[in-house]
């Protein structure tokens, strides 16, 4: 594989289902009906937590931010996949994949590390009740709000600017549906063991420290919530954290299934196994931000009351 002739890569190929164009048409229609419900489904949420006053608490301040990345993440990706699938190889200039690379990247970090700060949150809470309202005052919640983005973005930066830096093969072809950042590392023309080194730096602080921190935070709420006398008391303290408990499950589950899969070490099957891996980034990148809303509206009483309160304002105001 030879270097390009000219000194700078100008563009990259996705191939994304170009290879199978008979489930072109089948994704195009499933991901934007996903894509919609997430704009829907977040956008819902973010009202009723703004217009509620009962819900001005830290936890659905974290809620918030949480429904704002997930629109976020999906409007940084989601409008060039559906644009890959009506075209047979779709052609990103280099600085437009680094930027898209860089929005998702920081996205995706921003969101885990916010999920262990969510899980301080509740620990505080169950764990520390009588204290919560002095240790999670505004100033407290926003900062580690703040934090997290911040932390995102500076990991994003990072690792998309070690990744600008490498020089390119001529083949520029990306077995993906997007610019995502493994996928450009494969087309490198140099030793990438830098941003190797990096990205295992990048997976301890936003994976494996939030991880880590949700996984000690809940040894505690649970040892607290099984120390209450009352069935009813231990309900609702369990209550308050099982949407959080689901998300997180449905999040660090999914990222785990896709990096921890075996390779296949058969060559005629390394195209097939890229098409896999992508579709399952693909189902990853939309599935998560569908499921959030629905799980904190469906087992938040809270939410289900605010959400039935708007609309019942909103038929009372068109009957006007």
């Amino acid at each position: 594989m030879g270097r390009t002739n000219d000194s700078v890569l100008r563009e990259f190929v996705l191939t994304g289902l170009s290879a199978h164009p008979e489930l072109q048409t089948v994704f195009f229609v499933l991901v934007l009906c996903m894509y919609l419900m997430i704009l829907l489904g977040n956008g819902v949420l973010i009202s009723v937590i703004i217009c509620d006053s009962h819900l001005h608490t830290p936890m659905y301040f974290f809620l918030c931010n949480l429904s704002f990345l997930d629109i976020c993440y999906t409007s940084s990706s989601v409008p060039l996949i559906l644009d890959s699938f009506l075209t047979v190889r779709k052609r990103v200039s280099f600085s437009g994949c680094m930027v898209q690379m860089f929005l998702s990247f920081a996205m995706g970090a921003t969101e885990c590390i916010l999920l262990g700060m969510m899980a301080l949150d509740r620990y505080v809470a169950i764990c520390y009740p009588l204290r919560y309202p002095v240790t999670m005052r505004k100033s407290a919640y926003v900062s580690m709000a703040a934090g997290s983005w911040a932390a995102g973005i500076v990991d994003s930066v990072v690792q998309t600017s070690l990744a600008m830096q490498l020089p390119f093969c001529a083949d520029n072809v990306i077995n993906h549906f997007v610019c995502e950042i493994l996928a450009i590392l494969k087309l490198a023309c140099a030793d990438i063991s830098i941003n190797v080194i990096s990205m295992a730096g990048s997976n301890l602080i936003v994976l494996v420290i939030p991880l880590l921190v949700i996984s000690i935070s809940y040894i505690f709420i649970v040892a607290t919530i099984l120390r209450i006398p009352s069935t009813e008391g231990k309900r609702k303290a369990f209550s308050t954290c099982s949407a959080h408990l689901t998300v997180v499950i449905v999040f660090f589950v999914t990222i785990f299934f896709m990096y921890a899969k075996p390779k296949s070490k058969s060559s005629g099957g390394t195209d097939n196994q890229d098409i896999i891996e992508a579709l399952i980034s693909l189902l990853y990148g939309v599935m998560t931000p569908m499921l959030n809303p629905l799980i904190y509206s469906l087992r938040n009483k809270d939410v289900k009351i605010a959400v039935r309160n708007m609309l019942g304002r909103k038929n009372f105001s068109d009957g006007i």
